[in-house]
């Protein structure tokens, strides 16, 4: 086993522009044994996205097809366009007894709640200040014309709805305090007697003789 005993999935979901992606990136580049998980999605790549680092890009022929045969842990639409998480892809990592971060909405986390153990998923739901807040991060940001985020706030305050699901309510309203509280689950999480590793378990054995 690897320090993460156990492997789990981390489900972290969040409106677009609460600073998920940030989080994410910062867990994976902190914390050891934890992946982000990369998704399979019919969209184009855009600019700079490198396939099979950034999306497994497939057809929608292809997409459907592994619908069909239940390759996904979880998939959605989103936009037009088709997202899924590949079981094949996170099963050999929990196996290892590391962590596979997954970036997915409430859809997704309920999907993947109903097809794993309640051990092997910790969920956790990040929250933006407040709905002005939001508004203005994703107003600012410029890659969105005035449609898609009012679209974009439509489906923040469908996410929101949902936050009694989560295991964690992560509040980013300053994002080095949220970073270390994000850190600070996973380590709790490890931590946790069910998750326990090999070499735990050799030493409680030895006072068990």
């Amino acid at each position: 086993m690897s320090e993460c005993g156990k492997g789990f999935v981390i489900i972290l979901s969040a409106p677009s522009g609460a600073g998920k992606s940030t989080l994410a990136t910062h867990l994976v580049q902190t914390v050891a044994g934890v992946r982000l998980s990369v998704s399979t999605t019919t969209r184009l790549p855009r600019p700079g996205e490198i396939p099979e680092r950034a999306y497994h890009f497939v057809d929608q022929a292809t997409f459907q097809a592994k619908v069909e045969r239940g390759d996904f842990l979880e998939w959605a639409e989103v936009f037009g366009n088709l997202y899924g998480t590949d079981r094949a892809n996170v099963d050999p990592v929990l196996a290892r007894g590391e962590c596979v971060l997954l970036d997915i909405d409430w859809q997704g986390a309920r999907q993947v709640r109903a097809r794993l153990a309640p051990a092997e998923v910790v969920s956790v739901a990040i929250l933006p200040p407040s709905r002005q807040v939001l508004q203005e991060r994703l107003s600012r940001r410029g890659s969105d014309d005035p449609e898609v985020v009012t679209r974009r706030m439509a489906l923040a305050g469908e996410e929101m709805a949902h936050w009694e699901e989560y295991d964690y309510l992560l509040l980013n309203d300053d994002l080095t305090r949220a970073c270390q509280r994000l850190v600070a689950i996973v380590t709790a999480e490890r931590l946790r007697r069910e998750r326990a590793g090999g070499n735990i378990q050799a030493i409680l054995a030895t006072f068990a003789e």
